[in-house]
């Protein structure tokens, strides 16, 4: 046997692509920043593989792609629905809408018409021991039989849906319908018996078991119980999803059900649906069966944000446990078989195998939903489909060729690629070809370039594609002795830089500051011991050296804060300078630089009163060797360490006249205090204190007494006068 040829040739890069996928475990497609801000698109786990298109590739538990086992397209049909399905010792029994028609599918390829239904749609087929079909028709819910090649009977049951159908040995028909939810017996005399009432909306689903009992999964509730052989029911379980769609034995006895919340099943999560009418209570979803088809709205619940589907193992015994969990497919079908769960899904036409409790991709269909897994040759699943309706067979061996196609890679904005590296293996006589094309269009269009595949090489180079915001690879497989594999992909880029962008530059009042949330004045130092040696500008910084990033506002008398909003398109660190000038100057000088917060508290108390700029400017020059700048300049500010002053005071009757003001800013408070009581307003003249000139109105104190006035600035300067002196 020849050597295995790999991708991977050392153990440390093994490693080190260990340590990558354990840091984004779960994330699919994840731009990664390096040091020197190139960035990586990474695919490396199932979810993220998921999100591209897949032809004749399947993809493991882990995300390692390899080719699919082979799906043969063995017959079409010219219905547009397959609705059911099943196994006949002629080869295989297909129930469709919208001409009600039933068909058998045989295995060399040939179809032919069994018989037609009276109503549009067949949710329900059956084959007796016999040879015999059974069907049920929607949405006049009647049953039929057909044997010998000649239609039997027509049974009017009174129901709206027929769901299943289960013909025993002694001749008698277990019936699962909607929408009244009841499961019935049809005996051989016609004569109809309700063997369980469910209180739901529709029995979807029945397994007969082996012991005589059934079990049964109902939608609405989404309950699944036991039905034992003397009429016993008990819950086994009652799911968080409204629809029980599938149900079938393992091979040890254990029972495994399909419960979905999604928009593409075929029934109402609750109510009647009855055939024309497209009337609901708010928030209830319908399926409408119409002359013109199936229309499909779902039952998934308003505001459910759970998976689409979900599948359970119930043990012999009756315990439930929750296995696995499909996020974006609707489950249609299940099959057990090769040692193993088959499920089949939608809207993709997805075929997943269970193994080891992990859902494996086995293949992707064209058309979009997998309706039903049938019995076929060496344990393996037959999958009907519809849209369009069609019968595929798998076979042991593996697809010779087959492709994928990423999704679409947003980088963001205009950017370069670098190199594409990938991981797996190719054994000899095997090969993987990948090419790429990129566009500045959300969806590929003919704007965007032709696919372009780079010299060979365990690294790719990218260096002749077109700079673009979106990019796409494709990978073409071809199989030898075994298939190659691809367990993750890395495609590195560099966007074009743009320069940040400063949305917000906020000056707070006078003496308001911002400090970390965990402040505490009795524990943290903050007052300055002497003045800035650096510079005028005292600014606040706490004794915590715990990276605080939740603030809160204090108050402390000559501090100033400015507060901004920045972000940088390329996703850079940004680093900010803070500066200020006379208004009127011309000189820019610094307040701080390579500052990294959005704020700033620092005393001004070093700054001459008067009215100033500042100007902010963001640099992402440390993650570029050539840095961008934005800047913005604030509104005028006014800086103001002067109280207010008394001009002139007079004594007019029983008042003293005060006329105050004040340089910046307005007055803000006038108060005085007679002996040492209690601080009263000062009434001004005009009744506002609004102005930086104001006339205060005093009542003359009496002879001897200590009354003292004291006036506030909106800078919270204060001056205390007393009173005695106005009056000399």
């Amino acid at each position: 046997m020849e050597p295995v040829k790999r991708t991977v040739v050392t153990r440390a890069l093994r490693i080190a692509r260990r340590v990558a996928v354990f840091g984004l475990c779960g994330l699919g497609v994840s731009p990664v920043a390096t040091a020197s801000e190139v960035k990586i698109f990474r695919l490396q786990d199932q979810p993220g593989f998921l999100g591209g298109t897949l032809d004749g590739i399947s993809v493991d538990s882990l995300g390692t792609l390899r080719l699919a086992a082979r799906a043969e397209r063995h017959s079409g049909l010219e219905e547009p629905f397959v609705l059911a399905a099943a196994k006949h010792p002629e080869g295989w029994v297909v129930g469709t809408g919208n001409d009600g028609r039933v068909t058998l599918v045989r295995p060399e390829g040939g179809v032919e018409l069994l018989f037609e239904t009276e109503e549009p749609e067949v949710f329900a087929v059956a084959v007796g021991a016999d040879g015999s079909v059974y069907a049920g028709s929607s949405p006049d819910g009647s049953l039929y039989h057909w044997a010998q090649g000649v239609l039997q009977r027509r049974i009017e049951l009174g129901q709206t849906y027929i769901w299943q159908i289960i013909p025993r040995s002694d001749g008698t028909l277990l019936v699962a319908t909607g929408t009244e939810g009841k499961l019935l017996e049809v005996l051989p005399d016609e004569t109809i018996r309700t063997v369980w009432d469910s209180d739901d909306t529709h029995v979807r689903t029945l397994l007969a078991r082996s012991n005589g009992s059934l079990v049964a999964g109902t939608a609405g509730e989404g309950l699944i119980v036991e039905i034992g052989p003397q009429g016993t029911v008990r819950t086994l379980y009652d799911a968080p999803e409204p629809e029980v769609v599938a149900l079938t034995a393992g091979e040890r006895g254990e029972v495994w059900a399909a419960v979905l919340a999604s928009e593409a099943s075929q029934l109402p999560a609750a109510g009647t649906s009855t055939s024309g009418d497209d009337s609901s209570e708010e928030g209830t979803a319908v399926v409408l069966v119409e002359e013109t088809g199936v229309h499909l709205v779902g039952s998934r619940p308003p505001g459910h944000r759970g998976p689409r589907s979900e599948i359970l193992r119930i043990a012999p015994q009756g315990e439930v446990e929750p296995v696995a969990r499909l996020a974006e497919d609707t489950v249609f079908s299940m099959y057990w078989g090769s040692d193993r769960l088959w499920v089949g899904t939608g809207l993709e036409g997805r075929l997943y195998s269970l193994q080891g409790g992990e859902l494996v991709l086995e293949n992707d269909i064209d058309e979009r939903q997998i309706v039903s897994l049938l019995p076929d040759e060496g344990g393996l699943p037959a999958l009907a489909t519809s849209n369009a309706s069609a019968l595929y067979r798998l076979s042991s061996g593996r697809q010779r060729e087959g492709s994928y196609v990423s999704p679409v890679l947003d980088a963001g904005q205009m950017a370069e690629f670098g190199t594409f590296h990938r991981f797996g293996e190719v054994p000899n006589g095997s090969s993987l070809r990948f090419s790429f094309r990129s566009g500045s269009s959300a969806e590929p269009d003919a704007s965007w370039s032709e696919w372009t595949e780079p010299r060979a090489g365990t690294d790719l180079s990218l260096s002749t594609l077109p700079a673009a915001r979106f990019v796409q690879w494709r990978m073409l497989a071809k199989g030898g002795a075994a298939s190659p594999t691809l367990s993750s992909a890395e495609l590195s880029y560099r966007q074009h830089n743009l320069a940040p962008r400063i949305s917000k530059l906020e000056v707070w009042p006078p003496g308001k500051i911002q400090v970390p949330q965990s402040f505490n004045p009795s524990q943290q130092i903050f007052e300055p011991v002497h003045p800035n040696r650096e510079g005028i500008f005292t600014t606040l910084k706490t004794t915590d050296a715990d990276n605080v990033q939740r603030y809160k506002s204090v108050w402390k008398q000559g501090f100033r804060t400015l507060v901004w909003a920045a972000s940088d398109p390329n996703g850079d660190p940004l680093r900010y300078r803070l500066q200020f000038r006379p208004e009127g100057g011309e000189r820019w000088i610094d307040v701080v630089d390579e500052h990294e917060e959005e704020h700033l508290s620092f005393d001004v108390s070093g700054i001459p009163d008067g009215i100033y700029r500042f100007q902010l400017s963001a640099s992402d020059a440390e993650g570029n060797p050539k840095g961008l700048v934005d800047r913005r300049q604030s509104e005028p500010v006014v800086i103001d360490h002067s109280p207010p002053e008394v001009v002139q005071a007079q004594r007019s009757g029983a008042t003293l006249r005060i006329d105050v003001r004040d340089r910046w800013n307005p007055i803000r408070r006038a108060e005085y205090s007679v002996d040492a009581g209690e601080w009263q307003d000062v009434r001004p003249e005009d009744g506002l204190l609004d102005s930086r000139s104001e006339t205060l109105l005093l009542p003359v104190p009496e002879e001897g007494s200590f009354v003292v006035v004291r006036l506030m600035d909106a800078a919270f300067n204060r001056v205390t006068i007393d009173v005695e002196t106005l009056r000399r």
